[in-house]
């Protein structure tokens, strides 16, 4: 009995599912391939409003937070440094919604191959999501993708700054977002806005100067120039920074006990605040800027990730920003030593994306039991939150192919070279020309080359290349140094002599030397210095050639201008040439005067 029984409903399992079986199949298809996070019925689906390209922005943010838990939208306001993930699972089980890459933080191999491999890599774990929000990832391609090995280096801003050229920025701007997107990067943390008004600063060579209307239209050419619409999306998300005043702080006013100036207090009143610092960021606001960075400094003893008026009265409600800000590296945790409130009060403030850049659990549970409490309204959450997918949509995250390696070619091609040898070019600026020692001829019979950044790409490269305070040496970066530049450029007949340390022994004066000195690289923070000058042993070296030649021109390569008045007299010829990247033979363009010098000062350089 017990087996016909058995037996029985073996027979009507094999008689009965047809339908059943298609009922199961139907519900398991809609199932999502994982299971579902927080409890989000919408694992997985597809063919959802949000994804689909032809809906207006807006009805497509609306549909994407409609299906977000709590946990998925606290995801997306947090910004972490890549090298603190601790897996790849991470990025999928706490829905991080963007990363960076800190000056040199890149794959083991910095080749452009090894960067698109990495950044996609990640956005295959962003798409593992119940919801499949892609991640928003950003870098400093501040004078072109200068992490990147072989990509085209162009002249930091203060050199651009000195060229007073909107339309060479703005093509600058985009030969750089060509680089970058060929990686699968497609946030550049620049425009610097920044008015530099103490050249001690080490920010300052990040600036376009100290002239606010040279650097609103500098700006605005760069963000636009970045930003080109290919396809009704950015081609790269330009990010101005860093609000507000930043290139105002009081000398020794740093919390951070190693600088001077970088983390420091800003003591101008508002009228100031507003005439001189904020004419920028209300240009590129006006231009489309879509994300603005906070500076890591105060105002008037406030630091201003907490400083609601500024966040969220001025630049929000005043100025109609309606794009998100995010924090600058740690800024956030500066406001109290307890990590909870210092995030409370910044996210209150109207920060709306935190730079955290490492403990992503600790920042998501603060935030999830901030909100549990009601420190942070729910509102507060989901305004950050619309923000930041409405400007992911708009720089085409969700609709824009996978960047493929075909791609790549496009990383120092030779238009782009081109583009950055005609920076350098417009932005030398001639200090002096005594007798008109200027430009040299070609065909000069002897020239003496001397000086520590006559041949050292790293030197010409300045911060933010290979690695965050730039490196001293030829390594990683593709270009022409200023030595090579000159021996390309003179005729056959010239004898191009060169030592590093002008060790030069001949009884024979040359024509002319050329000595090649300035500053060793450097980035925020460690750049603050009390007397940027020049060292003892370029002194030195430009002593020893000047002894044994007819003509002295010193070049000086910098972020800022050098005090050199004690010196300067005693040349012939003296050119800023900042820090020009990686394009050395347009220093020698105007040197010999293919063109002629037409670059001016972005800061005061006293002679």
């Amino acid at each position: 009995m017990n087996f016909n029984f058995h037996r029985s409903k073996f027979i009507i399992f094999l008689v009965i599912p047809s339908s059943l079986i298609v009922a199961l199949i139907f519900i398991f298809l809609k199932l999502p391939s994982s299971p579902p996070a927080d409890g989000n019925i919408n694992c997985h689906q597809i063919n959802l409003p949000y994804q689909n390209p032809t809906l207006p922005i807006d009805q497509r943010v609306t549909d994407l937070m409609n299906r977000m838990t709590d946990k998925e939208k606290i995801g997306q306001m947090v910004l972490v440094e890549k090298n603190s993930i601790h897996g790849l699972n991470d990025i999928t089980q706490y829905n991080l919604g963007a990363l960076l890459s800190g000056g040199g933080a890149g794959p083991k191999q910095d080749t452009p191959l090894a960067w698109l491999q990495m950044i996609n890599t990640f956005q295959s774990a962003a798409k593992e999501t119940c919801l499949g929000i892609p991640l928003l990832y950003g870098i400093d391609a501040i004078h072109g993708h200068g992490n990147v090995l072989g990509a085209t280096i162009f002249p930091h801003f203060i050199g651009l700054g000195a060229t007073r050229d909107p339309d060479l920025v703005k093509r600058v701007a985009k030969a750089t977002a060509e680089e970058m997107a060929a990686t699968g990067i497609y946030w550049n943390f620049a425009p610097n806005l920044d008015v530099a008004k103490d050249i001690r600063w080490g920010k300052t060579y990040e600036t376009f100067g100290s002239d606010p209307d040279n650097v609103a239209q500098l700006g605005v050419a760069y963000l636009e120039g970045m930003q080109d619409s290919l396809n009704g999306y950015f081609n790269v998300l330009a990010n101005p920074k860093h609000f507000i005043g930043g290139g105002d702080m009081e000398y020794g006013t740093s919390r951070n006990k190693k600088f001077k100036i970088e983390e420091g207090n800003i003591t101008i009143d508002e009228k100031t605040l507003r005439q001189v610092h904020l004419v920028p960021f209300q240009k590129t606001i006006t231009a489309r800027a879509r994300v603005i960075m906070v500076s890591t400094a105060s105002w008037q003893g406030k630091i201003n990730s907490d400083n609601y008026y500024l966040l969220t009265e001025l630049l929000k409600n005043e100025l109609g920003f309606s794009g998100f800000i995010v924090s600058d590296w740690y800024g956030v945790y500066q406001i109290e030593t307890n990590k909870y409130n210092s995030l409370v009060r910044a996210v209150n403030a109207g920060i709306d994306m935190v730079m955290t850049p490492f403990e992503y659990k600790d920042f998501i549970s603060n935030i999830q039991e901030a909100l549990s409490n009601g420190d942070i309204k729910k509102e507060r959450i989901d305004d950050a939150v619309k923000r930041i997918l409405t400007v992911k949509f708009e720089t085409g995250l969700f609709d824009r192919p996978q960047a493929l390696p075909e791609g790549l070619s496009v990383i120092s091609n030779d238009q782009h070279r081109e583009i950055a040898r005609e920076a350098v070019r417009k932005s030398q600026v001639l200090l002096k020309n005594k007798n008109s020692v200027l430009p040299l001829s070609k065909s000069l019979k002897k020239i003496l080359v001397a000086g520590s950044s006559a041949d050292n790409l790293g030197r010409q490269a300045g911060g933010w290349t290979t690695e965050w305070q730039g490196i001293d040496g030829n390594y990683g970066i593709l270009g022409t140094t200023i030595l090579e530049a000159i021996k390309n450029t003179v005729s056959r007949d010239t004898e191009v002599e060169y030592n590093e340390k002008g060790d030069f022994f001949t009884d024979n004066f040359s024509d002319v030397g050329i000595v090649v000195v300035g500053e060793k690289p450097y980035a925020e923070g460690w750049g603050d210095i009390a007397n940027p000058s020049l060292s003892s042993e370029d002194l030195l070296t430009i002593e020893k050639v000047k002894a044994k030649s007819k003509k002295l021109v010193v070049i000086i390569v910098s972020g800022r201008p050098l005090n050199i008045k004690e010196y300067a007299k005693n040349w012939d010829g003296i050119i800023a040439s900042w820090f020009p990247g990686s394009e050395g033979q347009g220093v020698a363009d105007v040197l010999f005067g293919d063109y002629a010098f037409t670059g001016t000062l972005p800061v005061n350089w006293e002679l």
